[in-house]
């Protein structure tokens, strides 16, 4: 085999299949291990280099295999029948192929979960990327460790049926809490439950990355104002039903001008609006278009309708002048850099608002710069 010899020698060949100790054979084995996920194969090589990965797999010294396992554990090269005798042999070999072979199916994965016992269901959940049919089992079949790893785990999916298991089966158990509660998306169901099962520092962690209904989030500010990240505003920004959370607002009598305001000025355009449509007893489309394309009349003309302060039309007009004249650029804290620029642009601006509204901004600012120098310095 060309790509053989060429990065080995012939003793090296000969140590891996006559070498007399376990230690040389394993020298030999992790060498051509690399060799072989190194080079770009043909079909032939290809072939070559499974057979002796088989015989690398039969070897009765465990240091040979586990240089077989730990060597290519993220390589596609490794043939499949090699990668399911490596996952059923012993702990030291099986749990790093199991960890990161790409090698597996889901089918592969669901059968080491049903006999493979608590150390492979751990080796499992710790896999780079997940399904929902393998967390879905791992949350019916697994223990509290690897539930917690998979849930820790954003590029693991999960149904929010299983994610609701998952609080049902470990309802007591802080590590699985947290992890959900600190997964970067829930479903508004789940983030709603969880509320209800963990402590204040979890909870508040909720409330400003989880959307909630306005049902609860005006809840819980009344019922714990002592709470100061919780806020109307960063709920506004990530509600996923705008059109039902500005009409409980309104019906609540929360729908406020201060709060449309302090919410476009952090560029939350959509939930602003929703909230003048709500107001102003239009449809959506109709209020985008007054907001957005109906000249300079259009939005002057949709405050007056939704009754908002003429003292404010001057400041909600720097808001929307702010949002259009700013963009996305997809880098890292991509979002608070927007809202920080939208604030200083709003702030910048002459208008009417109010020093308590002035003031929010300030303190949201300070805090928003506060959180990307701790981030950058970390």
């Amino acid at each position: 085999m060309a790509m053989t010899r060429a990065a080995l020698t012939e003793a090296d060949l000969r140590m891996l299949v006559k070498g007399p100790t376990a230690d040389e054979r394993a020298m030999a084995a992790y060498k051509l291990c690399r060799s072989i996920d190194r080079e770009d194969l043909s079909e032939e090589d290809r072939q070559v280099a499974h057979d002796i990965l088989r015989v690398m797999a039969a070897d009765a010294a465990e240091l040979v295999r586990r240089a077989l396992a730990v060597t290519l554990k993220g390589s596609k090269i490794v043939p499949h029948d090699v990668a399911m005798r490596l996952a059923r042999d012993v702990e030291t070999v099986s749990l790093p192929i199991i960890s990161f072979s790409p090698v597996f199916t889901d089918a592969d994965l669901a059968e080491i979960l049903r006999v493979g016992g608590p150390a492979r269901q751990l080796a499992v959940a710790q896999r780079p990327k997940l399904s929902s049919r393998i967390t879905t089992q791992l949350v019916e079949e697994a223990g509290e460790e690897a539930v917690a790893i998979a849930c820790a785990n954003d590029n693991a999916r999960f149904s929010e049926v299983s994610l609701k298991k998952a609080l049902s089966r470990f309802a007591k158990s802080e590590q699985v809490l947290q992890a959900v509660a600190y997964r970067a998306a829930l479903p508004l169901a789940v983030a709603e439950r969880l509320v209800d099962m963990v402590g204040d520092q979890l909870r508040d962690h909720i409330l400003t990355h989880h959307a909630l209904s306005a049902e609860l989030t005006l809840e819980l500010i009344v019922d714990a104002k002592e709470r100061a990240t919780v806020d109307l505003v960063d709920q506004a920004g990530r509600t996923a039903d705008p059109k039902a959370f500005v009409a409980h607002l309104h019906s609540a009598g929360r729908l406020t001008p201060s709060l449309l305001l302090r919410a476009l000025a952090h560029g939350h355009m959509t939930f602003f609006e929703w909230g003048v449509a709500e107001l102003a007893g239009i449809p959506h489309h109709r209020a985008w278009l007054m907001v957005h394309d109906a000249g300079p009349l259009g939005l002057k003309a949709i405050c007056e309708r939704a009754g908002l302060p003429p003292r404010l039309y001057s400041a909600f007009r720097a808001g929307v002048d702010a949002f259009h004249s700013l963009e996305f650029d997809g880098g890292d804290h991509d979002r608070e850099r927007f809202q920080e620029h939208m604030i200083q642009r709003f702030l910048t601006s002459p208008h009417a608002a109010s020093r308590d509204d002035t003031d929010y901004l300030l303190e949201r600012m300070d805090r928003s710069a506060e959180k990307r120098r701790r981030s950058a310095s970390a």
